[in-house]
């Protein structure tokens, strides 16, 4: 499991002065302010795990223009991490991606995140389990739905995967900011055991099976 959050809080706190993909973003209260989308940009939201990895993943993608860490598919009303993290409020940790349609297609970026993580594996991703790890694919419209849908049907058909998936089907409903402290951490802790021994993994598993999306820099 990830080490203790208190001393990663520290940490981000005295590396403050790093570059970060979302240093862009304002905060209220310690948690990130989620921008409204651009005129040229759509938005699509994903959990699969832990949202370190999976922001990362997402952010390496051609025509993601940046990725919100959070909290999507639970009950509560502004949850916080410790909240989520004893299983109490019902959300998953989740991204909101927003990208250029014209650059990558919303079926594209459903296809890298099926392969951005396990969708086999119930309430869980490799060590982090409960129900905050789930895998869920959000959907906006009927279209949406009826694109995750054929995706799924896809992979299984590929028989990449052994066992079948169990990716929830949710219509979306609200998004929350994570802390400031969870944004971009993946690049900001890449010395750390648990992202080099197992969200890097994850990240290399996406490159590897969906090169064309991803963005020339991160395939050499």
């Amino acid at each position: 499991m990830r080490p203790d959050f208190l001393f990663m809080i520290a940490a981000l706190l005295f590396l403050g002065g790093c570059t970060s993909d979302t240093q862009h973003l304002q905060s209220r209260n310690g948690f990130a302010v989620l921008p409204a989308p651009q005129r040229n940009e759509k938005v699509a939201d994903f959990a699969g795990g832990c949202f370190w990895a999976m922001q990362e993943c997402m952010l390496e993608l051609k025509g993601v223009h940046k990725v919100i860490s959070g909290y999507a598919g639970g009950q509560t009303r502004n949850p916080d991490y410790t909240a989520v993290s004893a299983k109490n409020t019902g959300h998953a940790e989740s991204v909101q991606v927003y990208y250029d349609p014209s650059v990558i297609s919303y079926e594209q970026l459903v296809s890298a995140f099926f392969y951005a993580h396990d969708p086999t594996q119930m309430d869980g991703q490799g060590p982090d389990l409960g129900s905050d790890y789930r895998s869920i694919a959000f959907y906006r419209s009927p279209q949406e739905y009826k694109t995750i849908r054929v995706v799924m049907d896809k992979v299984e058909q590929s028989h990449y995967y052994a066992d079948p998936l169990v990716t929830e089907l949710k219509p979306f409903e609200v998004f929350y900011p994570a802390e400031m402290a969870h944004q971009d951490y993946y690049r900001a802790h890449s010395w750390e055991p648990y992202i080099r021994r197992v969200s890097k993994p994850k990240v290399l598993k996406m490159r590897s099976h969906v090169p064309s999306l991803v963005r020339s820099e991160y395939l050499h």
